[in-house]
């Protein structure tokens, strides 16, 4: 019987290479990472959803729109928001607010400042750091009610919510949303997931409420992280995704991508050797 062409002494040459970049590249698969929310669910206690309704705090910026049985005279408590939105189309550009909580060109809104306090229209600066949105929607409504207005009622919008990733994730930074509620696995989504080196079991939330820090630590991989109030993640919140302790340190890295190339040159030059050895003797 005569030998396929296939194997025939013009191929031969090529199995010690063939053999030598098999096992390069064996030798270099990656570590399966963990995955998310592992094990059963218990969908009777995880089902119902806490969400604590987020405090006011220096630095946001609030949108208050209000509202009465008077348009007339309620138009000039919306005159901050109407005029800058007004006067921020016909420039095309942002601009910064000021410390005083006053809004200048193409920043409508209210900035709370270092007191923790807002200038509203007619009444001066209100204290408005650490309360709830509904909470100031009944504050205004008893200052506007009778002397100003009837049947006054706001709408309150946080208009620059954000958070903070840091960490073994894809896209580290500050992300802004145009809603008011996230939680920890949309937050890791928009960040481009975490990296084969991040531990799901081991997230740090870092968050200040009134002046005070607390920390809160999540296990993405284990359903009980629906039940966590940390899981929701709230306006300045800073999230830090930890690495792993076999996460190669920078000089580990380089000396790993060196030893690559040097590899992947070495068996190139040595299949090209056996193939000429082959070839010519």
């Amino acid at each position: 019987m005569t030998t396929p062409y296939l194997f025939g002494k013009p191929f031969r040459c090529l199995y010690p290479a063939l053999a030598i970049m098999g096992l390069l590249l064996f030798s270099c698969r990656t570590t399966k990472p963990v995955q998310y929310l592992q094990g059963p669910i218990d969908t009777a206690a995880l089902s119902r959803i806490n969400l604590p309704e987020p405090l006011i705090q220096k630095g946001d910026l609030i949108g208050i729109t209000v509202y009465s049985d008077n348009p007339e005279a309620t138009a000039v408590f919306n005159q901050q928001m109407n005029t800058t939105l007004t006067a921020g189309a016909a420039a095309g550009a942002g601009t910064a607010t000021s410390a005083t909580g006053a809004t200048t060109q193409g920043m409508p809104g209210y900035l709370v400042d270092d007191q923790g306090e807002i200038r509203f229209q007619l009444l001066g600066k209100l204290h408005v750091e650490g309360l709830t949105k509904s909470e100031l929607e009944a504050l205004l409504k008893e200052k506007l009610s009778g002397q100003y207005l009837s049947n006054p009622y706001c709408n309150i919008r946080f208009l620059n919510y954000k958070f903070t990733m840091l960490g073994e994730v894809t896209r580290q930074g500050v992300y802004s949303i145009p809603g008011e509620r996230i939680s920890i696995l949309e937050a890791l989504g928009m960040a481009g997931d975490i990296t084969i080196f991040g531990l799901k079991d081991s997230i740090t939330v870092v968050r200040e409420t009134n002046g005070k820090r607390s920390f809160g630590y999540l296990n993405v991989s284990k359903p009980e992280v629906f039940a966590s109030p940390y899981y929701y993640l709230q306006q300045n919140d800073i999230v830090i995704v930890k690495a792993s302790p076999k996460k190669p340190d920078v000089s580990e890295q380089t000396a790993n991508r060196n030893f690559s190339r040097a590899a992947t040159i070495s068996s190139i030059l040595l299949s090209l050797t056996l193939v000429f050895v082959q070839i010519f003797k």
